[in-house]
């Protein structure tokens, strides 16, 4: 696998200080980062949906967390990406997996060991699937913050607030002044999933002070991470989209071969010496 870049976080600090916002696709296994980073993305994040789905394992099961992703499985992911790629990686850490604010830190402390040059703290309670009051939510984004400076290693925290997909619209001002609170506590870029049009994005922007990551193709398809962007957005990721859209063709081949027995799906896919090379290439970069 690759060596790990000279010092991610500060190339991912970076990003989010230029003048100019970022797109960070997010994947899911050391195969789909690799063909991301071939692409050109300057970052890549994880999923953890996408992880959980490769796992076979439902996303945030509040059913049964049995059927959870554990904290060792994802950082196990999150080391074999950062080990295939040469861009600095975002971790989806979740709720950050414990309640404690010193669940949370040590949960850092792992990430940042397995090489993540940052990471997703969401605010939500994974066994009531509500917001944390905002008092703990603090808390444990400080306690994050704490983690990462006693790294000595650069590390964006990114505080992520689900006040707008669990409220809709009534949510909106909710996650602007949850998403300042969490910047005083030491995130330097917080996340309001939910927002996708430009105008209400234009509007968070003028709103929180801190950098702003929204995310596209969550529940829809129209959104434009450019023009996002355009009204100031300081980085675009895309969550699971992909991996779902991967899922997808997979199921449409399938129902394609059960009822036709045709592969027409055939026609979309990478060829076998490209992969190859890609591959080979991101194992020995020397050799590119």
């Amino acid at each position: 696998m690759n060596p790990p870049i000279v010092d991610p976080g500060s190339a991912f600090l970076q990003l989010h200080r230029a003048g100019r916002g970022f797109v960070m696709p997010n994947a899911w296994d050391a195969g789909s980062a690799i063909v991301l980073a071939a692409e050109g993305f300057p970052a890549l994040g994880t999923t953890s949906a996408g992880i959980a789905f490769s796992l076979g394992r439902p996303d945030s099961a509040l059913s049964d967390p049995r059927f959870t992703v554990s904290r060792a499985q994802a950082l196990e992911r999150l080391r074999q990406i950062v080990c295939s790629v040469q861009v600095p990686v975002n971790a989806d850490l979740e709720s950050g997996y414990g309640n404690t604010p010193e669940e949370v830190a040590e949960t850092v402390r792992l990430a940042i060991a397995a090489g993540a040059a940052g990471a997703n703290i969401e605010d939500v309670d994974r066994a009531t699937g509500a917001l944390y009051e905002l008092p703990l939510a603090v808390e444990r984004i400080t306690a994050a913050h704490e983690a990462a400076m006693a790294s000595g290693q650069a590390f964006v925290l990114n505080a992520r607030t689900d006040a707008v997909l669990l409220h809709g619209a009534g949510g909106f001002d909710l996650a602007i002044a949850r998403a300042n609170r969490l910047a005083e506590a030491g995130a330097q870029c917080v996340f309001t999933p939910g927002v996708a049009d430009t105008e209400r994005a234009a509007t968070l922007v003028r709103h929180i002070a801190a950098p702003l990551n929204l995310v596209v193709g969550l529940n829809e398809a129209g959104s434009s991470a450019t023009a996002l962007i355009d009204a100031g957005v300081a980085r675009v990721s895309v969550g699971g989209s992909i991996a779902r859209a991967a899922l997808g063709l997979v199921r449409a081949a399938a129902q394609e071969l059960r009822d036709r027995g045709t592969v027409s799906y055939a026609a979309g896919q990478i060829p076998q010496s490209v992969l190859n090379r890609l591959f080979e290439d991101a194992l020995n970069p020397r050799s590119a």
